[in-house]
């Protein structure tokens, strides 16, 4: 725990709170904090937003730049979404068991108003698919990259996410540059849900410096009990100064740009998004694949991108003592 930090206090309507960035007097504390102030708060129903349409909490002097609705039934929208594949033959990182589908409804389809992208247990036929790597499992791994890149802005992805065990959703971005390497081009980690902790929410950064194979990444976690049952907003504040991750317009992990370095913040160039569900793993395969868990579905109700238009918002100091 910081024991003592000086604050600055951030305007951030997006995230309806007050966002407080942690600058750190103690060397051994690395990672930002965020005070979230309403925690204790009654939540307000969620249940009738899922009739009516859904507003998002732009930030100031943010403006629309790219949005997917998944009005228009069908596979998703070519002109918005491609499919990652490339590593289907020999087999995804992480030593996870999926392979991801191209052009396949079963795996990824609009209906009813959502992206549906659905994970099965099932055998292919290679005659069929050709690169399939013998996987059991079916997914489908969507992707944005040079059909919407971005460098900063505001992040918004209404979603329900797959509780079964052995199922790993996420929403998150990587590096649009194909010559960037992992880690050292920066991964942002809008969500992540392993089905073996159903409701935990965990928001993460991973770069040279701060990443899960030195066991460094800068992460939280935290409880959304019916993430699996109601569409949450899973949001992403990226700016040049530091990126807030919230939900439903909480706050609720800070990454402050404490040095130039692109080992600790390589987060200048554009990035894009990519929706998936992976099976098994080195994380979500820690206790098992359950057959029961299939077919997982994550559903999303819409993507937004906002990017800012005007100066970012007054900052005023203060000081805080933890």
């Amino acid at each position: 725990m910081i024991r003592a930090i000086g604050v600055t206090v951030i305007a951030a309507a997006s995230l309806g709170c007050a966002v407080v960035a942690a600058n750190a007097q103690d060397a051994d504390a690395a990672s930002s904090v965020v005070t979230d102030q309403h925690d204790d708060a009654p939540t307000s129903s969620i249940a009738s937003s899922v009739q009516a349409p859904v507003e998002t909490n732009v930030p100031v002097g943010y403006e629309l730049v790219w949005s997917d609705e998944f009005d228009q039934a069908g596979l998703p929208d070519p002109s918005k979404w491609a499919y990652d594949t490339f590593r289907n033959e020999q087999g995804w990182f992480n030593n996870e068991k999926q392979y991801y589908a191209a052009n396949r409804e079963r795996n990824a389809r609009v209906a009813g108003g959502n992206l549906i992208i659905e994970a099965h247990e099932e055998e292919l036929n290679p005659e069929e698919f050709s690169d399939w790597g013998e996987q059991d499992y079916t997914s489908a791994r969507l992707m944005t990259k040079g059909l919407g890149d971005w460098t900063y802005g505001f992040f918004e992805i209404r979603a329900k996410l797959p509780c079964g065990v052995g199922t790993w959703p996420a929403i998150w971005m990587l590096p649009s540059d194909p010559d960037a390497v992992w880690p050292a081009g920066g991964e942002i980690d809008i969500m992540e849900h392993v089905g073996f902790e159903p409701g935990v929410i965990h928001h993460s950064i991973h770069t040279t410096a701060f990443n899960f194979s030195r066991g460094t990444q800068m992460t939280t976690k935290h409880e959304l009990a019916d993430a699996c049952e109601t569409m949450h907003k899973y949001q992403l504040l990226w700016t040049a100064d530091f990126m807030v991750f919230g939900v439903d317009d909480r706050p609720k992990f800070l990454f402050n740009k404490e040095s130039d370095k692109r080992s600790r913040w390589p987060f200048d160039e554009p990035q894009h998004l990519l929706l998936n569900i992976a099976v098994g793993g080195s994380w979500g395969g820690q206790r098992g694949i359950e057959e029961e868990a299939f077919p997982a579905r994550m559903e999303v109700d819409y993507v937004r991108v906002y990017q800012p238009v005007m100066p970012s918002a007054d900052r005023i100091e203060t000081g805080v003592q933890e």
